[in-house]
């Protein structure tokens, strides 16, 4: 019961990595709201929220389009008004394109980044100014008033083949995760990320085609790939009290992918 009575926004959190997310966070005892533009699960599957409220657990779900500015400031202040504060922000809304530079249209190009750049500065500046002017959680570390966990990617430090606009997005949440580390450390903030590997989530598409399933194999040297569950884990510890002295860090869980 690491979170226990923690307030979670999750966004992205009905489909893969954000999902084993909201139910790791629901099981650990966590007030979790969901934010996404959906409920349907895009890897097939009862909605998030209603497999944790089955079991007993605290979560619900709002709509919320990160690439929106109104969306993003409402989901936080719908989070405080449902459990009276938020605690922690986890973003992990994407977009996902799958093309090389000369590809890459403008559109597509910016809709990659209000959703998987932009929503994430949107996102947490709505939470980190709630944060601020609120005091530290009950039972919680006196000196943390809350936490940022951005999913990031180990495309965000290396080369995304095929994929610039999402590599481009995701090296941009490394680099705002230690910015916001470091500017809101005294206001007791602590922001951190996550970069996973190849994870298979059990969706379709590109991520599933043979020839990246092979690469990501060979640039892995754990012998399996990486699960959304491998990541919640990760996104647990930096969300507890156990990261008691750990911001503005980007935690790989990627099978040993950039020891490589």
């Amino acid at each position: 019961m690491r979170l226990k009575n923690r307030v979670v926004l999750i966004t992205g959190g009905a489909s893969g990595i954000g999902r084993a997310i909201a139910l790791r966070f629901c099981r650990e005892g966590a007030h979790v709201v969901i934010g996404d533009i959906t409920t349907e699960v895009l890897e097939g599957g009862t909605p998030t929220h209603e497999i944790a409220t089955a079991e007993g657990l605290s979560c619900s779900w709002l709509r919320c389009d990160v690439s929106d500015e109104a969306d993003c400031e409402a989901a936080i202040a719908q989070t405080i008004a449902r459990h009276g504060r938020i605690d922690v922000l986890v973003n992990n809304a994407v977009a996902r394109l799958g093309k090389p530079l000369l590809d890459v249209s403008r559109a597509e190009w910016d809709r990659m980044m209000a959703v998987g750049l932009t929503g994430v500065f949107m996102m947490t500046k709505a939470a980190v100014r709630a944060m601020v002017g609120q005091t530290p959680p009950e039972g919680g570390l006196p000196d943390v008033r809350g936490r940022i966990v951005n999913i990031s990617s180990q495309h965000g430090m290396v080369a995304s083949p095929e994929d610039i606009a999402y590599g481009t997005a995701k090296a941009g949440v490394v680099y705002m995760t230690r910015q916001v580390a470091v500017d809101y450390a005294k206001a007791g903030i602590v922001c951190n990320a996550v970069a996973p590997g190849k994870i298979m989530t059990g969706k379709g598409g590109r991520a599933i085609e043979p020839r990246w399933v092979d690469y990501s194999h060979s640039r892995t040297p754990w012998p399996r790939l990486g699960t959304p569950e491998d990541v919640a884990g990760s996104a647990l510890f930096l969300a507890s009290d156990d990261a008691a002295y750990v911001t503005g860090h980007n935690l790989l869980v990627d099978g040993g992918w950039m020891a490589f």
